[in-house]
């Protein structure tokens, strides 16, 4: 049951961490078309940290839960922080290089679940032998 909820929270986190992505490499596409469909929100620097904020809560919380339970590794939390800084702070580089650094903040954040995901199945599998 435990290891479920677990699954369920780093596939909550995968998709949590993907949909903020698309959402930061598509808006420069769509930004023209939110007027028209009243959602200018979605532009708003607000709205986007809320994304992130919720994927990194969530990401936590499945990370930790992992460790705790079963695997003890503690370099996928070290994977979601550090994804989550260089999303935080996408524009370091500047807004040009904006899209790349989005791309490995998402994929740091989503590696650290499939790593968390792959650790708990492994030790579950060895609890059953």
């Amino acid at each position: 049951m435990a290891n479920k909820r677990n699954n369920l929270l780093d596939k909550m986190g995968i998709w949590a961490s993907s949909l903020c992505a698309l959402h930061c490499l598509l808006l420069p596409v769509l930004i023209t078309l939110l007027p028209f469909v009243g959602a200018s929100f979605f532009a708003d620097a607000w709205f986007e940290r809320i994304i992130l904020s919720v994927s990194l809560v969530i990401g936590f919380w499945a990370l930790l839960s992992g460790f705790y339970r079963y695997h003890r590794q503690i370099y996928p939390l070290y994977s979601l922080a550090l994804g989550g800084l260089i999303y935080w702070n996408k524009d370091m580089f500047g807004h040009e290089y904006e899209p790349f650094t989005i791309a490995v903040g998402a994929i740091l954040i989503i590696a650290a679940h499939m790593v968390n995901l792959k650790l708990c199945q492994s030790c579950r599998q060895c609890d059953d032998h």
